[in-house]
């Protein structure tokens, strides 16, 4: 695993952390180009996590998935399968807590089945919210990818003209946060607020830390527990990720009354002065130096990124950016304007 073995803790720290007191879950569906890469991943390493419950909670794959983890429950006897017939990914972490927790489960431990862990994952989130007394922890994730598409999102998605420069993309630097990828939580404040909210397809993690903020719980993240996760392959389901992310978004603001963050605003401003620079330039041609200058700023990231990374791939980087920005944005606006309170 490289460097990312770097982030296993040494687990005889704290002795009275038995690996009973974890229940880890991974939600999937569809996912059999990645789930024996996620499974290997979580349990390398430890003999200790041959203990720890691992659920994965499938929403009804048509592909191979469920045979898959069949085969490598026989390998990992602590590996369960269950159906998830809501397929949600909220759903999944809800019903594999409700059935699969213990009298003596303390901390959950949410797996994404898209990602790479390094060595000794699970026990090291569990530690963290052990030693932190933190409601949550949070991770960064770090994106990688194989084909020239996936590597060029890869290269812009953590960056301020991808997904925004949030802190758990690609963040360095541990401490307290109001939201991050998900990884760990602590099953008291998981049970006292109700888990994750099933209405939401999407955003369902930071709707989730809005309840914890209220509820008087802290978020930590931490920077030396980190993962490598495979962004999408294709504009198409790039643009259909971004597109649901805007529309829980806009759900997560109306529920809560929330205000749009700077990096949040950016994109909807985008889409909005582009689309009202064409349909202004017939009668005004001047308008169209609004589209126009975000297509040039599209271009030169494009060019930047293949010079950053000496790769024509990186030409795809413009075209990556622009559909994370107009998909999240249109979607947010659809869910403004067509959605009902949740």
């Amino acid at each position: 695993m490289g460097a990312y073995a770097m982030a296993e803790i040494d687990t005889n720290e704290a002795p009275e952390l038995a690996p009973s007191s974890i229940l880890a879950v991974i939600p999937a569906l569809n996912e059999e180009r990645h789930i024996e890469t996620c499974i290997r991943s979580l349990m390398a390493g430890d003999a200790l996590l041959g203990d720890v419950p691992l659920i994965v909670a499938d929403g009804g794959s048509t592909d191979n998935t469920v045979a898959i983890v069949k085969r490598l429950t026989a390998e990992f006897p602590n590996l369960q399968l269950i159906h998830n017939p809501k397929r949600l990914q909220a759903a999944a972490m809800n019903l594999a807590v409700a059935e699969a927790s213990r009298d003596d489960t303390r901390y959950i431990v949410r797996c994404d089945a898209h990602s790479i862990y390094p060595t000794g994952f699970i026990l090291s989130v569990a530690k963290a919210l052990h030693t932190t007394g933190a409601a949550s922890v949070v991770i960064p994730m770090d994106a990688v990818g194989d084909t020239c598409f996936e590597r060029a999102n890869a290269w812009i998605v953590d960056t301020p003209l991808g997904s925004g420069g949030s802190a758990h993309r690609g963040g360095t630097t541990s401490g307290y946060v109001d939201h991050g990828h998900h990884a760990g939580f602590a099953i008291d404040m998981y049970r006292q607020i109700g888990g994750y909210d099933e209405t939401f397809s999407h955003n369902e993690d930071a709707e989730y830390d809005e309840r914890v903020a209220q509820a008087g719980g802290k978020i930590y993240l931490d920077a030396d527990i980190r993962i490598r996760y495979i962004p999408r392959g294709s504009i198409g389901r790039l643009a259909k990720q971004y597109f649901n992310y805007g529309k829980g978004r806009a759900r997560n603001v109306r529920k809560h009354g929330q205000k749009l963050k700077v990096r949040q605003a950016l994109p909807v401003f985008a889409l909005l002065a582009s689309t009202g620079g064409l349909v202004a330039s017939p009668l005004f041609l001047p308008a169209l130096v609004l589209p126009m200058g975000y297509a040039g700023v599209l271009a030169a990231t494009s060019v930047a990124v293949a010079i950053w990374k000496r790769s024509p791939c990186g030409l795809l980087a413009g075209l990556i950016s622009g559909t994370i920005h107009m998909s999240w944005a249109a979607g947010f606006l659809k869910e403004v304007l067509t959605g009902t309170r949740p």
